[in-house]
């Protein structure tokens, strides 16, 4: 009975706990599908298979719904058998995949819970080892897994997770997620993220290298001889002694391209970041990592926009990663009067997930941000409209968690009520 009992508790054990990393994995990346698709790109680099890239999207997309819809499946008993199998099969290819993330550490982290809780490979890989074992273990077992509905709602329960979160996929893929986990969210200051508080940073040990009369010698910043004229500097080190915090934002830097009389040429580049996020006004940033790939079906909005901003005196900057031949010519096919400047695109990629799309400045605080279909028209944009209004990421966990739950508790009772409770009726009978 005890031995039972404990493989029973065992398999519960297995169950819930695949199920809850899976349902909590495919959740937090289906908040940020092309930030994953991001990150899928990483690693098509880092294994020489950038000719991919195109796949990174519809492949992010799909490892969503399959690790949500896996999760749900294996927590309620649906097509146990079938589900289990995959989850095995998923194991199987991940765990030895994230060990050799682990020894090479060809990309940073494997995301694999999106940017919303952040571990190491190593971590990632033992994290692996405990799910394997638990994927195996209800392998053998899949007969002895507790199944929530009968096998009459099954199909209903199935369809019900599948849509849920296959549209809640494709709506963070056209808008910007509806929770940001990045560090250019809504509300956040630009500047301050750039730095840490004093003292709390990394600590170097740093040792100066003189030579004098061929002898080298090695000193500190308290005892070098800066004052005999007979050493000579040679060469210095810096020796980590103690890791401090790390700032939120470490890439963000904007190259002004200033042009000839004509516009037919960029004469000049000027780095305007400080004066961006130190400027007290409004500074509208229409972010665009390639202009070529760009959708520019609302192009319009943005032109409003930038006539907006030239009435009140307000700055407006289009950040692109494209090359300057390319600005150029778009700015000549589009006719427009923007003005342009150079930013990392891998920075643009993380402040906004749209081509483009736009954040608006104020003291160096974003407070809005739009892709580009939800870039309001000149007549609405009043000062007003100026106010952070970021969803607090706790009302969307509880709103998504009662969207999910509850209909399923419905179904739940109309299962119990139309066929188990129906099923013990004709049982009883039949035992009279």
């Amino acid at each position: 009975m005890n031995k039972i009992l404990t493989k029973k508790t065992l398999l519960e054990f297995s169950r819930i706990l695949l199920g809850i990393t899976f349902l909590f994995s495919g959740f937090v990346k289906a908040i940020d599908p092309r930030g994953f698709a991001y990150k899928i790109e990483d690693y098509f680099t880092a294994f020489g298979l950038s000719v991919l890239d195109s796949l990174a999207l519809p492949l992010a997309v799909a490892l969503c719904l399959l690790e949500f819809v896996l999760g749900a499946f294996v927590l309620l008993g649906l097509y146990r058998k079938w589900s289990t199998r995959i989850l095995l099969f998923v194991m199987l290819v991940m765990t030895p995949l994230t060990f050799y993330l682990a020894l090479k550490n060809p990309v940073s982290d494997c995301g694999c819970f999106g940017d919303a809780w952040i571990i190491s490979n190593w971590e990632t890989f033992f994290k692996n080892i405990v799910l394997l074992s638990c994927a195996v273990f209800l392998y053998l077992n899949p007969e002895r897994i507790s199944n929530v509905f009968t096998g009459k709602t099954y199909w209903l329960a199935s369809f019900y997770v599948f849509g849920f979160i296959f549209l809640f996929t494709i709506y963070n893929t056209i808008y910007e997620p509806v929770v940001d986990f990045r560090p250019y969210k809504i509300g956040a200051n630009i500047k301050e993220s750039t730095s840490v508080p004093e003292g709390q940073g990394d600590v170097y040990e740093h040792t100066l290298i003189y030579e004098k009369d061929g002898e080298k010698k090695e000193f500190t910043e308290e005892n070098y001889p800066w004052q005999d004229t007979t050493w000579r500097y040679v060469d210095r080190s810096d020796k980590l002694v103690k890791e401090g915090i790390k700032p939120k934002i470490t890439d963000f830097s904007v190259e002004h391209l200033r042009t000839n009389s004509n516009g037919t040429e960029f004469i000049e580049e000027e780095d305007i970041t400080e004066d961006i996020l130190d400027d007290p006004s409004y500074t509208f940033l229409m972010i665009s990592y390639s202009l070529h790939e760009m959708d520019e079906a609302n192009i319009s909005k943005f032109e409003d926009i930038y006539n907006y901003a030239q009435e009140r005196g307000y700055n407006f900057y289009v950040l692109t990663s494209s090359l300057k031949e390319d600005i150029l010519r778009w700015k000549k096919d589009n006719a427009v009067d923007f003005e342009f400047c150079l930013t990392d695109e891998r920075t643009l990629k993380t402040i906004t997930r749209a081509n483009p799309g736009m954040i608006v400045l104020k003291g160096g605080v974003i407070v809005e941000k739009w892709a580009d279909f939800q870039v309001p028209d000149e007549n609405s944009l009043t000062e007003v409209l100026f106010k952070p209004s970021s969803l607090n990421p706790r009302t969307v966990y509880w709103n998504a968690c009662l969207s999910f739950f509850f209909p399923l508790a419905i179904l739940l009772g109309i299962d119990f009520l139309a066929y188990r409770k129906k099923r013990k009726t004709n049982n009883k009978e039949e035992t009279k």
